[in-house]
């Protein structure tokens, strides 16, 4: 096969994109189901050891060759950083505050993005994707129905898991995009599983009920959303703008709140429908924004 045609069979990173938000957006109903049935350190060190088993046999049947050896302390560092660090503190902030919140503290991502990739990646920040961001955002706040809390270590935990998953995507677009995505995307959650259980070792977080359903959780999380789904993420972030990538993500808490309305029968609100419009309109903008000339 050419390389062109190679570049021809490559799947658009627009509609790589699609599901991710599926599979990021519906663990919002998974995840909520899965907290009545586990402690989340122990919870979340089974789903990234499901997900890093897959990803590494398929990485092995595929012959995908190793990274670099230079390359190894940026994988496990990125690997800790974005999966496990935002996992726990995540469900650290959800303890302490609203889940509307939280989404919003997180999905702050496309801010902290947007800077770094300017500083490091030297990726074009105009008015046009300043503007989409901050729709997209605002839209999350209507979305979620954020009340204000008056936690400050928890709100910033929460914006320090936007920061950490902003710092690592632009790491991992500056360093190690050179990698072949299976292997990095398996190392990666390889790292952040030994790193889950030697936590959840400490804590002695083991609280389990075991069920079908509870097994289900699990099932769902390591394969879905966990090893299928940071492959996605891996290759959106190859073949997009750092910043455009992040903002294009801003639409798993509006999958989620479907999801919720689908599942649990939750109301869907006229504002809630407002915050989608404006998250999918801030999305639209930034990624039909060009680079000046």
């Amino acid at each position: 096969m050419t390389t062109k045609t190679r570049e021809k069979a490559q799947i658009s990173p627009l509609l790589a994109l699609v599901p991710l938000w599926l599979f990021w957006g519906f663990n919002f109903v998974v995840m909520k189901k899965a907290n009545d049935f586990f402690a989340p350190s122990f919870f979340a060190a089974m789903r990234f050891s499901l997900g890093a088993l897959i990803l590494l046999a398929v990485a092995f049947i595929r012959k995908s060759p190793l990274p670099p050896k230079h390359l190894w302390p940026w994988i496990i560092l990125t690997g800790v950083m974005q999966i496990a660090f935002c996992n726990v503190a995540i469900h650290i902030c959800l303890k302490q505050l609203g889940s509307g919140l939280v989404a919003v503290l997180t999905y702050t991502l496309p801010i902290w993005v947007a800077i770094l990739a300017k500083c490091f990646l030297n990726e074009s920040l105009t008015l046009q994707k300043i503007a989409g961001i901050v729709i997209s955002i605002t839209g999350i706040g209507i979305l979620m129905n954020v009340e204000l809390s008056s936690n400050i270590w928890a709100i910033l935990l929460g914006v320090s898991v936007a920061v950490i998953w902003a710092v690592s995507s632009i790491i991992m677009k500056a360093k190690l995009m050179v990698c072949d995505m299976m292997a990095l995307t398996a190392w990666q959650m390889t790292a952040a599983a030994v790193s889950l259980i030697g936590y959840t070792l400490v804590t002695g977080s083991f609280d389990a009920e075991w069920s079908a359903l509870s097994i289900g959780c699990i099932a769902y999380n390591g394969v879905l959303a966990s090893a299928v789904a940071f492959l996605l993420w891996c290759y959106v972030l190859t073949h997009m703008e750092a910043g455009k990538a992040a903002v294009s993500v801003l639409a798993v808490p509006a999958v989620g709140v479907l999801s919720g309305c689908l599942c649990y029968g939750e109301p869907l609100s006229l504002p809630m429908g407002l915050g989608m419009v404006l998250i999918i309109g801030g999305i639209v903008l930034v990624q039909r924004a060009k680079a000046p000339q």
